[in-house]
């Protein structure tokens, strides 16, 4: 088994800088490489200077950098938050971005790959926000063969500035560990998930913002009118309940809100209250 860290942040249980002096602790030993795909970075200008300052000293050493980022765009877009990252400043870094396309698909990775050996993942975006405001984690993995699952990812990334082309990666495991990337594995996966969850014997934990997949919805659905099975877990309530009227005005999704309801009140879910979207306001929400 691959060496694996993992650390958590809670709404309002650490200062961004602790956050941002990890990552520039992550690209302090780069030696070579530096590959990066962010959703959303946008930090202010104490945060840059952590950040910033530690990849421009990688790529003063020599370390060839190349970032990916979420190019966000006019839709209306409730669930998840639209990225904020903005494509002049990016354009004036000392090394090679490319902005990936938000229509119709979000690029909403949040991973760095170091010399092909290392990578940070996770949940949490490169915002003031998601490091102190938001629940998410961050997992370091030491393994040049999930690195090379990675960079497969990244390179369909960069190369097709396809959201839809990417994501098709071998899913066996290697180093004790399976790397699961979407949209290309996602039906896959989504088919996994509803697999494990229906054949628990015993106890079955959620934790996400929405659930909104129809092979998991059904599972769980089933899973929870049955009662067999100790089913618990937790969404984000706002976010849950726009999805409710994404679903009530997209005819051809409404059929999904019975099993949604049929999970949440047949089994103990509860739901946190979260800020909704807003430019301009602390944005906080359930990892």
């Amino acid at each position: 088994m691959a060496g694996v860290e993992v650390h958590t942040l809670i709404d309002g249980g650490q200062p961004a800088e602790e956050t941002a002096h990890a990552l520039a602790e992550f690209f302090a030993p780069a030696k070579e490489l530096l590959e990066i795909a962010v959703y959303d970075l946008h930090l202010p200008p104490d945060l840059v200077e952590i950040v910033g300052g530690a990849l421009r000293a990688a790529e003063k050493r020599g370390v060839a950098i190349r970032l990916a980022y979420n190019l966000d765009h006019a839709k209306e877009i409730p669930v998840p938050r639209p990225g904020g990252t903005n494509p002049e400043v990016m354009e004036g870094l000392p090394f090679p971005t490319e902005s990936i396309p938000g229509v119709p698909d979000l690029m909403h990775h949040k991973y760095i790959v170091r010399d092909a050996a290392t990578v940070w993942t996770g949940s949490t975006n490169w915002t003031a926000d998601s490091w102190t405001r938001e629940e998410n984690v961050i997992v370091t993995v030491d393994s040049p063969a999930i690195a090379a699952r990675y960079r497969e990812d990244f390179e369909q990334l960069w190369t097709t500035r396809d959201v839809a082309r990417s994501g098709r990666v071998d899913t066996a495991p290697v180093d004790g560990m399976r790397a699961w990337f979407c949209p290309g594995r996602g039906e896959r996966l989504a088919h996994r998930i509803a697999k494990a969850i229906g054949a628990a014997q015993q106890r079955v934990r959620i934790a996400s913002p929405v659930i909104s997949s129809a092979p998991i919805l059904a599972t769980l659905a089933q899973v929870a009118s049955d009662g067999k099975v100790d089913l618990a877990g937790v969404v984000d309530a706002t976010q849950v309940g726009e999805v409710f009227e994404q679903w009530r005005e997209n005819g051809n999704a409404n059929w999904k809100g019975p099993l949604l309801r049929t999970v949440l009140s047949r089994a103990p879910f509860s739901g946190k209250v979260t800020t909704p979207y807003a430019p301009g306001v602390p944005y906080s929400t359930q990892m």
